[in-house]
């Protein structure tokens, strides 16, 4: 089943390149997915289509008016208004909305059909959360001027995760966050770079071996940048033994502490 997107903003530009290169562009090829970009402004009233007006009650900066941003969803959407809060979502980006990460990106995976809503200057009218609205995203903890490049992240990380989009099957399992854990080091050719090798578990032809080294590089790598992840990940026998070998004090180790 393919997957649509529908991103509704006002910079529809902001989206020619990533929405025409690389994976995003060989998954709409492929059929796998379909993503339509749609001007606001389009659907505002008046000679000069104004999308925002000055707050009620007072303070600065404007905020987006809820009739084009309804008027444009509900023609994007026709029959699938609907079908809101089942197979399809209707995401708005936002500071304010529940931060995006590999789980989340597999839960609107398996949407049939997302929209995409980039807020822009203060925000938009409270009602547009009320009435359209199924998801809001947020992908940090800090602020940009619109909901644009969020939009951009949403896409990418959610395409990557549908069936036949990655030359590997495998490949989106095993990339840090998939299993909670951040991902192994990675090497190419040459074998001897500026007297840095590549570590011998790579070259040795063990299979065995080579999965023992990638699971423990993993296990070392997400101790040492983000300790907190190992209080989320199912962690073996051996993996404990391992990370307690590297000062890890387990479940009680709240803040990583080595």
């Amino acid at each position: 089943m393919r997957l649509e997107f529908d991103i509704l903003t006002l910079f529809p530009a902001m989206f020619q390149g990533p929405l025409q290169e690389s994976i995003v562009k060989r998954a709409a090829e492929a059929g796998i997915i379909a993503a339509r970009v749609h001007n606001i402004r389009d659907w505002a009233a008046g000679k000069h289509h104004q999308t925002d007006d000055t707050p009620y009650g007072g303070g600065g900066g404007m905020v987006m008016k809820p009739d084009p941003i309804w008027n444009a969803a509900e023609a994007v959407l026709g029959a699938d208004m609907d079908a809101r809060g089942r197979d399809v979502s209707v995401v708005l980006l936002t500071p304010q909305g529940r931060l995006l990460s590999h789980a989340v990106a597999r839960e609107l995976a398996r949407n049939r059909r997302i929209v995409l809503i980039c807020g822009r200057y203060e925000g938009v009218d409270e009602r547009v959360r009320e009435l359209l609205v199924t998801d809001e995203i947020s992908i940090g903890d800090y602020v940009l001027s619109g909901g644009e490049l969020p939009a951009m992240v949403v896409v990418e990380a959610v395409t990557r995760l549908l069936p036949g989009v990655l030359g590997d099957p495998g490949a989106a399992f095993e990339d840090s966050h998939a299993e909670v854990l951040l991902e192994y080091p990675q090497y190419t050719r040459p074998a001897d770079f500026r007297g840095l090798k590549v570590p011998d578990e790579l070259l040795s032809g063990n299979h065995a071996e080579l999965v023992r080294w990638r699971r423990q590089q993993s296990l070392k790598r997400t101790l040492q940048r983000r300790p907190d992840l190992l209080q989320k990940a199912a962690l073996t026998a051996s993996d404990r033994v391992f990370l307690r070998s590297l000062g890890w004090g387990g479940e009680d180790d709240r803040n990583g502490e080595q």
